[in-house]
C-alpha cells in the first residue's frame, strides 16, 4: 500500500512539473488591446496614487472662499472636470453663453484649465454685483419668504438664474421665483448661501479676460 501511495504521489507530482513545461511563454496582446502612444494625463498632473499624504481641508466657515466652495461643491461636487446633463461646465457649471460674455469661446480650453474656471467665477461675481449693486443696497436686511436677504444669497442666486432674475424675485417680494432644469429656485439659493461675507469682491461692468 506505501508503495503504491509513493508511486501515486510521485506520477501526480511529476505531471504537475511537465505541465508547467509545457505552458506558453509569451502571451499575445490582441493590438486593439495595446496602449501604442502616450496618454495625456489631466491637471493636476505628477499625482501618486501611492502617496500617504493627507491633506484635511481648512475650515472656510463665513468667508469668500467658503461661499465660492460652497457654492462649486452644490454645482459639481468642487470638480474642475464636471460636464453636467445639459452641458454646463467645470467646477462652478458655467453655460456656454455666460463664457463667451467673458471672453472665452474655446469649452475644451476652458474645461482643462483650473486657474481659468476660478479667474472667470471671480469675474462673473463682480459683474452680477455690479448688476445687483441698486437692489443690494435696497434689500439686504429685509425678509422675503421669511429668509434674511443677503448679499452672497443674491449672488449665489444670480449664478444659479442669472442677475436680471434676481432683480424679478427682490421687487416681486418672491412672487416671481424660477427654477433650473433640477427644480433648483431662486428662493433655495438665497437661503442656501445667505450670511458668507462676499465684502471683498468689489462690482466691474462688463469684466472680460
Amino acid at each position: 500500500m506505501r508503495k503504491w501511495m509513493r508511486f501515486t504521489s510521485s506520477f501526480i507530482i511529476a505531471l504537475v512539473l511537465l505541465g508547467f513545461t509545457f505552458m506558453p511563454s509569451k502571451v499575445k496582446v490582441p493590438k486593439t488591446l495595446m496602449v501604442t502612444e502616450p496618454i495625456e494625463v489631466l491637471y493636476p498632473k505628477n499625482i501618486s496614487i501611492f502617496s500617504t499624504v493627507i491633506i484635511a481641508p481648512p475650515f472656510l466657515g463665513s468667508s469668500y472662499i467658503g461661499f465660492k466652495e460652497a457654492l462649486a461643491f452644490k454645482e459639481s461636487q468642487g470638480n474642475y472636470f464636471r460636464i453636467n446633463t445639459l452641458g454646463y461646465l467645470g467646477k462652478y457649471q458655467f453655460g456656454i453663453g455666460t463664457l463667451q460674455l467673458m471672453g472665452v469661446y474655446n469649452a475644451t480650453r476652458f474645461l482643462n484649465d483650473p486657474v481659468l474656471q476660478e479667474e472667470i467665477f471671480q469675474k462673473n461675481i463682480a459683474r452680477n454685483k455690479w448688476i445687483l449693486r441698486r437692489d443690494i443696497k435696497r434689500f439686504v436686511g429685509k425678509r422675503i419668504g421669511g429668509v434674511e436677504v443677503t448679499e452672497s444669497g443674491m449672488l449665489a442666486a444670480a449664478h444659479l438664474a442669472g442677475a436680471g432674475n434676481v432683480k424679478k424675485y427682490l421687487r416681486s417680494y418672491g412672487r416671481f421665483d424660477v427654477k433650473d432644469s433640477y427644480g433648483t429656485t431662486i428662493a433655495k439659493y438665497m437661503k442656501r448661501f445667505s450670511g458668507y461675507d462676499v465684502s471683498q469682491v468689489l462690482p466691474k461692468h462688463n469684466p472680460r479676460i
